[in-house]
């Protein structure tokens, strides 16, 4: 999962740091000279559990399942990083938006 975002966020043109605390991506996106910042964040993690929806879009990763809602999460996050890429439409006081989406233990 955080390949996939990771690649998303350098596709639209975020700076990307990759294995923040092992999985986790901080997508920075700059606009602007101020030195603040805004970060918007969500969670990717998954549950120790098996999927056993048969949906198409299931784990396929035995012992781990998205039942909390965070892919949703992500992929809120993955929206809003790419509309902000595409119109730099944020506060010109604030310099950066730091997109964090990582994983908890």
């Amino acid at each position: 999962t955080s390949a996939l975002v990771a690649e998303k966020l350098a596709a639209w043109g975020i700076e990307v740091h990759r294995n923040i605390a092992g999985t986790g991506v901080v997508g920075v996106l700059r606009n602007g000279n101020s030195s603040r910042s805004i970060a918007l964040r969500a969670d990717m993690d998954c549950l120790p559990m098996t999927e056993e929806t048969g949906l198409p879009h299931a784990s396929k990763t035995p012992g781990k399942m998205h039942a909390c809602g965070h892919d949703g999460h992500t992929a809120m996050l993955l929206g809003a990083a790419r509309y902000l890429a595409a119109t730099r439409r944020f506060d010109d006081r604030k310099r950066s938006i730091d997109h964090c989406i990582g994983i908890r233990n």
